[in-house]
């Protein structure tokens, strides 16, 4: 009888042992399975591209400051060092607002600018394959148009100084129009002429040979 008794508890012992071993075992893959079904991937948000950057024909530098900055040069590395035209052209961009300095094809700056205004699908910036004039100065006020600029160089057609590459505008008393500097780099907004920020219209109007080769177009 006691033989019988203690078979029986050692069966038990043995039943309850069994039970907590597959227990333990099994909780972490149920805990695994649970969890891999609540695994959610997340896509990363596309970039999509604005109507001026499809317009740009070459891709922002790393080094570009943010649009809108009109007191500094666009990019923060020194300006390059020019010894002839040979090789220049000046590529602007109207819808995507930027200016290209090439050499031999390749772009060795950018510059943020604005260009004329659209009027029914047509800027007031004419297109079109022209050079930089000798006509250049250090400002001008326009009274018809209230508005003027510093640091102007010319690459008008008739070489009539009346298209330019010139700053941001200047207002009556000299100051600088900051609501209109802030459209750097994002919009247009003259009536013909290209604006360039202080620093680029200055070195631009110093460095850049009579004759270098200017190319405008939309995009």
């Amino acid at each position: 009888m006691k033989k019988g008794v203690l078979n029986g508890i050692i069966i038990a012992v043995v039943c309850v042992f069994a039970c907590v071993v597959i227990a333990k075992f099994s909780i972490p893959n149920s805990e695994v399975s649970q969890s891999s079904t609540k695994t959610v991937k997340v896509k990363k948000k596309e970039h999509k591209k604005s109507e001026a950057e499809l317009a740009r024909p070459y891709k922002d530098p790393s080094d570009l400051r943010a649009e809108g900055s009109w007191t500094k040069s666009s990019e923060k590395k020194p300006y390059p060092k020019l010894t002839s035209k040979k090789g220049l052209e000046l590529r602007v961009s109207l819808k995507g607002n930027r200016v290209y300095l090439l050499k031999n094809g390749k772009v060795i700056y950018t510059m943020l600018s604005t260009g004329g205004m659209y009027h029914k699908g047509k800027s007031y910036t004419p297109t079109g394959t022209y050079e930089i004039r000798a006509s250049k100065g250090d400002n001008f006020f326009n009274q018809g148009l209230n508005e003027g600029a510093n640091n102007w160089v010319s690459w008008d057609p008739d070489d009539a100084s009346v298209y330019l590459f010139h700053s941001v505008p200047t207002k009556a008393d000299g100051s600088y129009d900051k609501v209109e500097a802030k459209k750097l780099g994002k919009t247009q907004g003259s009536h013909g002429c290209i604006r360039l920020s202080v620093p680029d219209s200055k070195w631009l109007m110093g460095n850049i040979p009579v004759g270098t080769k200017v190319v405008i177009k939309d995009k």
